[in-house]
Parts: structure tokens; C-alpha cells; sequence
């Protein structure tokens, strides 16, 4: 919808990096002022992130360091989507590749943007039920089922501080009743 106060006008790009999992560069926008700025972008592929519930109302979570922030917490598995591949199948290969868990029923949760103001990247998270263990944790330090309940805690902690995670836990959260146990 052009013309709507406010909205910003993209005048053309210009890429500084570019590789096929990701676009670094600048973007040429008109500000509501007229003012025209470069803007750097970051475009990413799709993530896929699994929430994956045993039927004690407990979800699975990794315990994984992050070089890039140096630091140590609880995340939900997920990663890039690969080219071609649909995004609840990559939710199930990440679970099942981090974790050694695979789901029997996908359902989507959510899709968000962690940064949509810089960085382009979706992430589609999916709950996961009826889990069958496939083999042992391949990417990650550890593997936990934790109560659903005690996850305001460790957020509270910030033993849970990833976005991705945050929003699929708190999402969850929030539902009534057995949509989340179901």
C-alpha cells in the first residue's frame, strides 16, 4: 500500500557480501521526510526452530555455547532451512540432528522476525509431539527434558535468552489448556 504515512521506499540495493545461506549489504530508503539513507541489511534464509513435548508437559532443550555473544544457555533446536526443503521438515531434521529425538505429529506454532528492522531472516517454529529417541545429542552439550512450568524461571535466570527460543517458549505459554500437552 503506497502512500500510507509513514512507509518507507526502497530505491534499489547493493550487495558487501554474499554467499548462498546469506546477503550482507545496503538497502536505499526514503524516510517519510524525504531524506534517502543507506540502510545495512542482513538476509538470511528461513530458520526452523522445534518445540518438541513429551506427554508430561515437559519440552525438550539443549544446552548450548554461543561464541558470538561467549555464552551458555538453553535453546530449543533449529536451524537453517535448507534451499528447496520445507520448514517443518527442516524443524524435524534439526531436532533430530541436535537432539537425537524425532517427533511423531508436527504442528506450526508461530513465524516471526527476530530483527525486522535490519535483518531479514523468518523463523518458523513448530511444536513437536509423541517423540521417538532416534539416537544420541550430535551438536549440543547437553539434552533435557524440562517442565514446561519452570521455563518462566530460567528465562527469569537468563539460562533462556536466545529470541527464537524465547518466543516459541513464551508462545507456548500461553495457550489454554491441552493445545499445549495434546
Amino acid at each position: 500500500m503506497s502512500g500510507e504515512p509513514g512507509r518507507l521506499r526502497t530505491f534499489g540495493e547493493r550487495e558487501v557480501y554474499g554467499s548462498p545461506e546469506l546477503w550482507v549489504g545496503q538497502v536505499d530508503v526514503e524516510l517519510p521526510d524525504g531524506e534517502r539513507v543507506w540502510e545495512h541489511v542482513v538476509r538470511l534464509h528461513q530458520v526452523a526452530v522445534m518445540a518438541l513435548m513429551d506427554g508430561q508437559d515437559r519440552v525438550l532443550l539443549v544446552w548450548r555455547h554461543r561464541f558470538l555473544a561467549d555464552r551458555w544457555g538453553w535453546e530449543l533446536p533449529g536451524g537453517l532451512v535448507d534451499e528447496g526443503e520445507d520448514a517443518g521438515e527442516a524443524a524435524v531434521r534439526v531436532v533430530e540432528d541436535a537432539a537425537g529425538y524425532r517427533p511423531g505429529r508436527v504442528e506450526r506454532l508461530i513465524t516471526f522476525q527476530p530483527m525486522g528492522e535490519t535483518v531479514d531472516c523468518e523463523h518458523a517454529v513448530f511444536v513437536g509431539r509423541e517423540p521417538e529417541r532416534v539416537g544420541g545429542p550430535v551438536e549440543v552439550a547437553r539434552v533435557d527434558w524440562v517442565p514446561l512450568g519452570s521455563v518462566p524461571q530460567l528465562i527469569t535466570e537468563e539460562q533462556i535468552w536466545s529470541a527464537a527460543t524465547l518466543v516459541a517458549l513464551m508462545r507456548l505459554l500461553t495457550l489454554d489448556g491441552p493445545a499445549v500437552s495434546a
